[in-house]
């Protein structure tokens, strides 16, 4: 009787362990695990728990419009971007991903607040920066950013909000959809980008970065 006793005692022990691995794992080939426990297992090591990027060479997540997130991962997992971080590092923890895990890690950064940060850029370059966010560069054939994103940067469902993200992080996508075919979505943005200078890029970068705070 005390045997058979501590295999039940064993069983429940195992089962209780099992459940609580599922909400500690970070695998991303068990679709039992939630996006969300993906979101602060996984993603958390270079988009921050809560999807603000300490680093400037990963993006902010945080508050970024859900179906260009989960847009983004269908992406990734298809292979279809051949830029550096969507070949080298996220094919590789999202080509298992479920579409519900996809559908709840976009949910969980796009219910999130993006946090204050300090003001990256010098004011004269913010200046310049908001001067073609607003009114583009008619003499090189660039149209306004808000055009697409919004007077806030907010975007709009398919297209991403770029308020308060990195500089260096938007300058490196900028001259990826301006030198480059690496992201198959991006044509408009390659016509866009097309006449920028690098200095054009560092401006408006800096613009958008500042918006952090707005």
């Amino acid at each position: 009787m005390n045997t058979t006793r501590w295999m039940l005692l064993a069983l429940v022990v195992g089962s209780v362990a099992a459940c609580a691995n599922v909400e500690r794992s970070r695998s991303t080939a068990n679709p039992n695990v939630s996006g969300a426990t993906l979101a602060v297992q996984v993603c958390s090591d270079c988009h921050g728990p809560t999807g603000n990027s300490v680093s400037p060479n990963f993006p902010n997540l945080a508050a970024q419009q859900q179906a260009y997130l989960s847009a983004e991962l269908q992406e990734f997992k298809r292979h279809s971007r051949t830029d550096p971080a969507g070949f080298e590092y996220m094919w590789g923890l999202s080509h298992n991903l479920t579409d519900k895990q996809i559908d709840e890690l976009s949910t969980h950064f796009a219910s999130r607040k993006l946090e204050r940060r300090p003001v990256e850029g010098k004011p004269e370059r913010i200046a310049a920066g908001k001067a073609i966010f607003i009114s583009g560069l008619p003499d090189q054939g660039a149209p306004p950013c808000s055009s697409c994103h919004g007077a806030d940067g907010m975007g709009n469902a398919a297209i991403p909000r770029i308020a308060g993200q990195h500089v260096d992080y938007l300058i490196k996508q900028l001259k990826v959809f301006q030198r480059t075919e690496q992201r198959p979505d991006g044509a408009l943005m390659k016509t866009v980008t097309h006449q920028l200078t690098a200095q054009n890029m560092q401006n408006v970068a800096a613009y958008l970065q500042s918006m952090t705070n707005q």
